[in-house]
């Protein structure tokens, strides 16, 4: 990033707000800085909707062009987080429409080697319980798992759920009720 005022992080401390207003009037730089603050969100969020890292990141790639392009029309009524989640939701929805056949969900990292918790048996248990998981995660209405991703795993709240849904809180609760219900059964044999 280029020092122009002569404070390097000075962008980093900025708002999303401001930097995508900067972003929007041409400053590459800003850009670059929320691309660096959410993508490693938005690449768990895809890789957990999408069931590969390859695909997910094809997802994240196309959601960042497409935000860097409509900037000039955010209208900054949702905060920026919950815009390009909303983006990039829309992506992966629109890839997992587009495969015909489901693509297998084993996207479970290597234990490190050497480390107790990583012997075999443990790894083959850890394997299996992450493949049960993410084949339930695969197996549930794309509504259900946006929505539980967004919450179990990316943290956003309620209210910034319903934005990037374009729902209601309250449809957002009913669905996270429903998802947990559903993975809870799935995941019974694992208790």
């Amino acid at each position: 990033m280029m020092e122009r005022t002569g404070f390097p992080q000075l962008e980093n401390d900025l708002p999303d707000g401001l930097l995508a207003v900067r972003a929007a009037e041409g400053d590459d730089d800003a850009f670059a800085v929320l691309v660096r603050r959410h993508s490693r969100g938005l690449l768990g969020l895809a890789c957990y909707m999408l069931g590969n890292s390859q695909d997910a990141e094809e997802a994240v790639q196309d959601a960042f062009v497409s935000a860097w392009r409509c900037l000039p029309e955010y209208r900054h009524t949702a905060q920026f987080r919950t815009w390009i989640y909303r983006i990039t939701v829309n992506r992966c929805l629109t890839m997992l429409h587009r495969r015909t056949p489901p693509l297998p969900l084993d996207t479970v990292a290597e234990p490190a080697a050497g480390d107790e918790a990583s012997s075999p048996a443990r790894a083959a248990e850890d394997d299996a319980e992450a493949a049960a998981l993410m084949g339930a995660l695969g197996e549930m209405d794309a509504a259900l798992r946006v929505c539980w991703i967004l919450r179990e795993l990316q943290d956003l709240s309620y209210k910034e759920i319903a934005q990037v849904t374009q729902t209601r809180e309250q449809t957002v609760r009913g669905r996270l009720f429903r998802a947990r219900r559903l993975l809870k059964e799935a995941m019974a044999p694992w208790r």
